[in-house]
């Protein structure tokens, strides 16, 4: 079975970032017939993507449009984000699970001050890789000269390719260019068929947050997603909150009893002690488990329309637990707009065990929610000094 990728694409308004991945799909004969009725001119290849009437009436990406397509070498899970400043968060969004970003820019204006904020939202998130599309290539002559001072100018701390392309004609996106002899490197599609997927969770330490208590003929096991590491039967750990250590005397998967899991087997414990466990509590080995803490420092992208300030009162999500809270600290010292971002410090009520995020985007991630309406607030990424 081919491994699956999953990416975002970002970019300027008009950079030609939806056009990118219309492309992407019709010429890897991705797109259904229905849909191919809708095309045309190559003018229309955004039409693909931009499937709400206000972004087709205002010609720009405004939701974030999650398109699934296979090759026979892979398949991808792709997130086309907005590039307009105002839906920075749907940006967030969408490649807050990418393993690959791809960036586009017009290869006439280069790179721009949006261009820059997509890239330090991708470091932000700690996505892998990153694919600088230089676009609109045809529009400046086919320039090895415009190309290279582009890719040089892109200031980013991960790994970058650059591609030259364009969207429009399909150069380099599918199939190799035939006007630009000069570059050598792999088309769009090639890259990314190629490029690594999925983090060795294995290798992060074990964490179990607890999703679920089953309750069998007198015995207690709790289930959930093992987000990181390797658990084994008879291996100490400690259920936090709380401390309490005990032993695995058991592992179910998918009924069955094994010996040892990992990352990201949904599994279901039990405990050699009967301690009071619920959802929420994170089960993890003794030797490797987390410090708690009830001060929360993140930097989180503020969602809401409703601005986030000083001495709120919050729920903070992290994995399966939810606890009651309020901000102490913004970084900035005052609110937090929709689409900002900035360092916050939150006192939480009760005990959390977290991770950093550069650790683990599962165990390092929470988010701010309203306590009145359940609507999200902000999306952090947790620092732990």
């Amino acid at each position: 079975m081919s491994t699956l990728l999953r990416l975002a694409t970002a970019g300027s308004v008009d950079d030609g970032k939806s056009t990118l991945v219309g492309r992407l799909l019709h010429d890897s004969k991705s797109v259904m017939s229905d849909q191919l009725e809708k095309i045309a001119s190559p003018g229309d290849l955004a039409l693909l993507t931009d499937g709400l009437r206000a972004e087709r009436e205002q010609g720009i990406t405004i939701d974030v449009a999650y398109r699934y397509f296979a090759t026979p070498r892979r398949r991808f899970v792709l997130a086309d984000t907005p590039g307009h400043v105002q839906y920075t968060r749907n940006m967030v969004t969408g490649a807050s699970t990418a393993e690959l970003v791809v960036l586009v820019v017009d290869a006439r204006r280069g790179v721009t001050e949006q261009t820059r904020r997509h890239a330090a939202v991708a470091a932000l998130l700690r996505v892998p890789s990153l694919v600088l599309a230089v676009n609109k290539m045809d529009l400046v002559g086919w320039s090895e000269e415009v190309f290279a001072s582009i890719a040089d100018d892109l200031d980013h701390p991960g790994e970058v390719t650059a591609i030259p392309i364009s969207a429009l004609s399909g150069d380099n996106v599918v199939t190799p260019s035939a006007h630009m002899d000069w570059y050598t490197g792999p088309t769009v599609l090639e890259f990314l068929e190629t490029a690594e997927a999925g983090e060795d969770l294995t290798g992060l330490p074990a964490r179990l947050p607890v999703q679920y208590v089953i309750k069998t003929r007198g015995r207690r096991a709790y289930a959930g997603q093992l987000t990181g590491g390797i658990l084994h039967v008879g291996e100490r750990v400690v259920v936090q909150p709380g401390g309490h250590t005990t032993t695995v005397a058991g592992i179910d998967v998918l009924g069955e009893p094994v010996a040892t899991a990992w990352a990201p087997q949904s599994i279901a414990v039990r405990l050699a002690d009967d301690l009071d466990v619920s959802r929420g509590a994170l089960i993890s080995p003794a030797a490797t488990a987390p410090e708690t803490t009830r001060e929360l420092r993140a930097t989180v992208c503020h969602l809401h329309e409703k601005a986030l300030t000083v001495g709120e009162k919050v729920l903070v999500k992290h994995t399966t637990r939810t606890v009651h809270a309020v901000v102490e600290e913004i970084g900035t010292g005052g609110p937090l707009g929709v689409n900002d971002i900035g360092d916050v410090v939150v006192r939480t009520a009760s005990d959390l065990a977290v991770d950093d995020y550069a650790e683990s985007r599962i165990t390092g991630a929470c988010l701010l929610i309203d306590p009145g309406d359940g609507a999200t607030r902000s999306a952090g990424m947790i620092s732990v000094a």
